[in-house]
Order: C-alpha cells, then structure tokens, then sequence
C-alpha cells in the first residue's frame, strides 16, 4: 500500500467512526480490506479508498471491516462483583419502583450486555419487582447482528462453562458445537446502531430515559483526547444523576474535563446533570 494511500484510508476511518488509527496499522488494513476488494473485484487499495468516497452504501461495510471487537463474558471480575454486591442492592434500595436502565456502549459481539442481562436477572430472583432493561449499541451493523443472534461458542463460552455453569444451564440452550442465548434473557435487550461521537437516539422503550449505569468499556482508547471528550460529553448526556460509569481496563478519564467523580479503579459516579 502506497503512503498517500494509508494516508487516505486513516483518513476515511476516522471520518466514519472517529477511530484515530496511526500508519503502524496497515497491515492490519491490507489484511481486513483485501478480502472485501477481491469481492468487488478491485484490484487497488486506492481504488477502494475511492469505492467508499463514492459509494454510500459501501461505508457501513467499511466500518465493519476496521472497527475491533474483542470481548468476554464477564471481562473483568472486581467490575462484576461491585455490580452485583454493591450497585445493584443499592439502586434498589433508592429506587424501588422504577425500572433499571442500563446501557452497554460498544456492545460488540453481546458478551458484556448479555452478563449484564444475566446478573440483573439473578439478582430480581431475590427481589421482587425488581426490573432491567439493556441497550446494547454498537456503530458494526454486522457485529450487532451475532449479538442479536446470541451464538457463542470457543474462548468466551470455555470461560463461562467454568466459571458460571449453572447459569449456562439456565441462560443457553445447545445448538451444535455453540450456545444460544434463551429468548427469556433477550426479552430485557435492545439492539441499536450508534456511532459515539453522535448523539444517542434510544429506540422504545428508552425513549426520553435516561440511564442509571452505562458501560463504556475498551472504546476511548482508539480515539485521540479531542474525539474522547467529544465521546464522553454524549454519553454524559444519555446518563442519570449519580449514575455509574464503567471503564476498560487500559482506561481512565483522569486529566478530561468530565462531570464525573472518581469512585474507585474503573468506575466514575456522574456528579452532577448536564447544563
């Protein structure tokens, strides 16, 4: 691939999904885009820079090709159990008649939203009225189709047999060599399609709701300080008061003009509603 060329592509994905990729990753283009162009049957790197400039519909397909999804069930553990021993009890001491709006930003392939799913619905077996619902968002329309599907199988699946069998036994049902999700847990999500650096338009029923916990997890460390403000002050704004945030391993907001307050490693409490 010529320079002007990876110059173009950079260019391209940070235009789409605000993604600032540096030249060190074009192997990883070459490797990501090659099968695509042999599809259209373009021959040229620079002949595809120049497909997804002219064609609209080529671009979904081009977001799908170079944003990154890798994830597990449960990532993560001390997350998991300040969620389950700490939040929850908590949230529902405080607000016992409403319902509990969650949002998995970056849902990826549904491993996050569906433990999410999982914990919420353990956790209403020993409180009753207890109530959930989970937005998953991706900007992949492809990735969220294999959340919406609910089929896992390989490394996440081996994890969670031995971490949480029982609640295999519950959750999934066999099909082959993989595990579906049972329809009872998809009930409480909801899929939709939303690019980060864009206002989010939550689909019924979280119309005009805001969200109580929001997972933003391995997502601000592909944007640049510029596009990670820009990214948090949206979320900012689909969040409740007091509301919990939930970063990535590898991330921190420390140093960002945010409204949020340090709890402890990973998860920030929104101080205060957005002006």
């Amino acid at each position: 691939m010529q320079p002007a060329t990876l110059s173009a592509l950079i260019a391209l994905v940070r235009e789409h999904t605000g993604i600032a990729m540096s030249d060190r990753k074009s192997v990883l283009l070459e490797r990501r885009l090659r099968p695509r162009m042999l599809a259209l049957d373009i021959a040229s790197y620079q002949g595809y820079v120049q497909r997804v400039r002219d064609d609209d519909a080529e671009v979904a397909h081009f977001i799908d090709l170079v944003t990154t999804n890798d994830t597990l069930f449960f990532r993560t553990q001390h997350v998991w159990d300040y969620v389950e021993r700490e939040f929850l009890p908590r949230w529902w001491r405080a607000h016992p008649d409403r319902t509990l709006t969650v949002w998995s930003a970056a849902a990826s392939s549904g491993e996050e939203l569906y433990s999410l799913a999982m914990l919420c619905d353990q956790f209403a077996a020993h409180a009753p009225g207890f109530r959930y619902r989970i937005l998953g968002t991706d900007i992949s329309r492809q990735i969220l189709a294999q959340a919406g599907a609910g089929d896992y199988a390989g490394r996440s699946v081996e994890r969670l047999l031995a971490s949480h069998p029982d609640w295999v036994a519950k959750y999934f049902t066999a099909r082959g060599d993989s595990l579906r999700v049972v329809d009872a847990l998809k009930r409480h999500v909801t899929l939709a399609q939303h690019n980060l650096l864009k206002p989010l338009r939550p689909p019924s029923p979280f119309t005009h709701q805001q969200f109580d916990l929001v997972f933003l997890r391995n997502v601000l460390f592909y944007f640049d300080q510029e596009h990670q403000q820009a990214v948090l002050q949206q979320v900012r704004h689909s969040m409740a008061p007091q509301a919990r945030l939930i970063l990535g391993e590898s991330e921190s907001i420390t140093g960002l003009d945010t409204a949020w307050q340090f709890e402890r490693p990973l998860i920030y409490t929104l101080d205060k509603p957005p002006s």
